[in-house]
């Protein structure tokens, strides 16, 4: 079984980009970020054309999240994370797919900080690690993938000091990563390349793609009913460098059935 996350970055502006990928990669699960689509602007025929049901949670402009499904439809279980009913932000939507309970979710960026977004940011981290939390306590196969906006170890990010003072990297932002993956999630891309630098992310600014300046940006995390399924995991970094391509690469593991 192989699942995917993908921060599209626009699913109608890059849907050939996406349609390509699906054809050529065959994921069997995708979770997709920053669909910059209303509900009614989600290409669902054109999904569902290439062999995939899906759910999603759109907004007009930004965010947005979906979670396709090869051959099946998604069981929708939840759109939006608790604990704050006044968060209209489309950045969580989960779904049983296949006997696994599947969370896509895009993070808020944070920037500037400090400030309200990075208030906003750490607040939606510690609503979704109170989630993670209970989903664990349930005992059910669970798996987090998305768009964390969190550079989790110096390592993830190209030697730079351009980025000192951006939410992604800030001392909160990591802990809060790292408390949430001490709960008992698996690090799925750093568990199958423990040693190896790993982007999934590259600004369009300062030729950073041409440069290899990157960030991990995109991670994906396993409940301990998964972990001893993990077979592998990868970055399928060329699609980052078609033209007109997303500024993230998509996000890969196999499980064992």
């Amino acid at each position: 079984m192989k699942i995917a996350t993908f921060n599209i970055n626009g699913v109608n502006k890059r849907l050939d980009h996406l349609l390509s990928w699906l054809a050529a990669a065959g994921p069997d699960v995708v979770c997709l970020q920053e669909l910059k689509a209303t509900d009614g602007q989600f290409p669902e025929a054109a999904i569902e054309a290439a062999g995939y049901g899906a759910v999603w949670l759109g907004q007009a402009a930004w965010n947005g999240v979906a979670i396709l499904a090869r051959g099946c439809e998604p069981v929708l279980t939840r759109t939006g994370l608790p604990g704050d009913p006044s968060d209209t932000q489309s950045r969580y939507i989960e779904a049983a797919v296949n006997g696994i309970l599947i969370g896509s979710l895009y993070a808020p960026n944070g920037n500037p900080q400090p400030g309200p977004k990075f208030d906003y940011k750490l607040a939606w981290h510690q609503r979704l690690n109170l989630h993670a939390a209970a989903l664990l306590e349930a005992g059910v196969p669970v798996l987090l993938a998305g768009d964390y906006n969190v550079v989790p170890e110096p390592r993830d990010i190209y030697p730079t000091r351009s980025y000192d003072g951006n939410a992604l990297v800030q001392p909160e932002s990591r802990a809060a990563f790292k408390s949430l993956v001490e709960q008992g999630w698996l690090d799925a891309l750093r568990k199958v390349h423990p040693q190896a630098q790993l982007f999934t992310f590259w600004d369009y600014r300062r030729n950073r793609w041409q440069r290899d300046a990157g960030l991990r940006l995109d991670h994906i995390l396993l409940s301990g009913k998964l972990k001893r399924r993990l077979t592998g995991a990868g970055i399928d970094r060329e699609i980052r460098g078609l033209e007109g391509a997303s500024d993230h690469a998509p996000v890969w593991i196999t499980l064992r059935e």
